[in-house]
């Protein structure tokens, strides 16, 4: 389908989209259209995926919870004094079950998983009516997208609400509660972890067979069969299935690096800024694989709020949050992200308040220049859940830690990307030996991807734990935290309304006791 005419149409209707769920599991997002006679048209399977699209702007997800709270609640920044609160009980770890932010983005991951469980129901009566090839090859594409959602959708379930996946035990964790059908009654009950990434799997097959390459490009609004190579290659990291990451990975790295390439800051964009720059002052990147498409009129949080919270006089900056000291010390001088990613008085950035704080802050969600900050809207940036940069590391990843590493093709994947990020150098040295690497993956996933949503799903998968030092003008609660690895709150709880709703089997994690 033109494209031009599909992101139009995005823009259009997304926003009738944001509208809330009734229920976590089972309910057709907002329609006041009888079930039994919605989406019967091609028109109609064009129109709810777009809905679907408009579910993925929420605020709970890539546009906020989901991408900042798994960083915040770790040790990449630090809670200023007299901030808001905001976040405040993940950066103290003091989580509970009826947390409103923890129900709120379990609800709407199952709202999108909801609403494409209702397509896939549907999408072969449309079919059967429908007499344009034209259409009926469209329609594939769609259904491949909507399988890549679920799919995703189901993997942030996952890494929020379970474990870390151990090959060996993986049948006897749990996983979540997988729901395939909207108008048939399943059990509400946790799969094993095993069947829960089976399930996201045999998805993420089902939707590369249905979708066409050529729809492949940069800064895609909607899902592609590079984005879902982009998730399994994520997917097999997680699972520990180093073969597939690196066969996933290179996919796009190799087979693919006509389409996608690293921006870099050897490179100019139109505005004469770097092209790594550009992509987080507009959102456009040649290694953008899916970024959540937003509008003027449609888009969804605003991830630079409490980084930023410049709108509170739009004169001052008054941070609710500031990056930790260890994470500004981690950019070397040549790497240029630091510059790029933190600003502070030097750069024209002045802190509101009055108890001292003088520190950089992170503006790499400033908010988009082309968009959104000529009407004033400030710090809403459009995510980008999957980045060229990410698959870098996970095949670099993968390579340590086969049974024999391939060192030297970890390194090369490493400076690779390192080469483009840096103003000069980016040689890395690594040593075969995975404990003493994982420090290196570690400092160098937190420089690429800060705030970006992987933090605590590294440090537990990695086994690891943390320990936060004082800084000046932060708050003192919480800013010496110490976190053990295998922490409970690695692992979010269960809402508590998901247990005691009627019919409920799920059983609850060690964090909701």
């Amino acid at each position: 389908m033109n494209k031009f005419l599909r992101n139009t149409k995005l823009g259009i209707l997304a926003l009738a989209a944001l509208v809330g769920m009734s229920s976590c599991l089972d309910k057709y997002p907002g329609s006041s259209i009888p079930e039994k006679d919605a989406m019967q048209t091609f028109a109609d399977a064009e129109q709810h995926l777009i809905g679907i699209y408009g579910h993925l702007m929420s605020g709970a997800l890539y546009s906020g919870y989901l991408t900042l709270l798994p960083d915040i609640q770790c040790d990449l920044a630090y809670a200023v004094e007299g901030n808001s609160n905001t976040y405040g009980d993940f950066w103290l770890w003091k989580i509970r079950p009826t947390d409103l932010l923890i129900q709120d983005v379990y609800a709407q991951l199952y709202a999108v998983i909801g609403a494409c469980n209702f397509y896939l129901d549907r999408i072969d009566d449309v079919v059967a009516q429908e007499t344009s090839d034209a259409n009926l090859e469209t329609l594939n594409q769609y259904t491949g997208e909507v399988y890549a959602i679920r799919a995703l959708c189901y993997s942030e379930l996952i890494k929020c609400f379970c474990e870390a996946y151990d090959p060996a035990r993986a049948e006897q964790q749990q996983g979540v509660v997988l729901r395939s059908k909207y108008f048939e009654k399943e059990p509400v009950k946790r799969a094993s972890l095993y069947d829960s990434y089976q399930f996201v799997l045999g998805d993420l097959t089902r939707a590369e067979e249905l979708m066409d390459e050529e729809e492949d490009t940069p800064n895609n609004y909607y899902m592609s069969q590079a984005a879902v190579q982009a998730i399994r290659a994520r997917v097999a990291l997680y699972m520990q299935d180093w073969e597939e990451a690196i066969k996933y990975s290179s996919i796009l790295l190799d087979d693919k690096k006509d389409i996608f390439e690293l921006t870099s800051f050897q490179d100019t964009a139109p505005d004469g800024a770097t092209t790594f720059d550009y992509m987080w002052a507009y959102d456009l990147g040649s290694e953008v694989i899916w970024r959540i498409g937003f509008t003027s009129t449609s888009y969804g949080g605003a991830l630079g709020t409490v980084f930023l919270n410049f709108n509170r006089d739009y004169t001052y900056f008054y941070p609710d949050y500031v990056p930790a000291q260890w994470v500004l010390d981690a950019y070397d001088d040549n790497d240029l992200r630091g510059e790029s990613y933190f600003a502070d008085s030097d750069d024209g950035i002045t802190i509101g308040y009055t108890n001292g704080l003088d520190w950089p802050l992170l503006v790499k969600y400033y908010g988009n220049r082309s968009i959104f900050i000529p009407q004033r809207i400030f710090q809403v940036s459009m995510p980008k859940p999957l980045r060229l940069a990410e698959q870098y590391l996970i095949r670099a990843e993968a390579y340590c830690r086969q049974t024999n590493p391939r060192v030297d093709l970890a390194q090369k994947d490493l400076e690779a990307l390192r080469k483009t990020r840096f103003l000069s150098g980016g040689v890395i040295n690594l040593t075969g030996n995975w404990q003493t690497d994982v420090k290196t993956f570690s400092e160098e996933r937190v420089r690429e991807l800060y705030m970006e949503g992987f933090r605590l799903q590294d440090l537990k998968r990695w086994g690891l734990g943390f320990e936060r030092t004082p800084q000046s003008c932060t708050q003192d609660e919480g800013n010496n935290l110490r976190i053990e690895a295998g922490d409970p709150l690695f692992v979010w709880p269960i809402p508590q309304h998901e247990l005691e709703a009627p019919g409920s089997e799920i059983t609850p994690n060690e964090s909701n006791k």
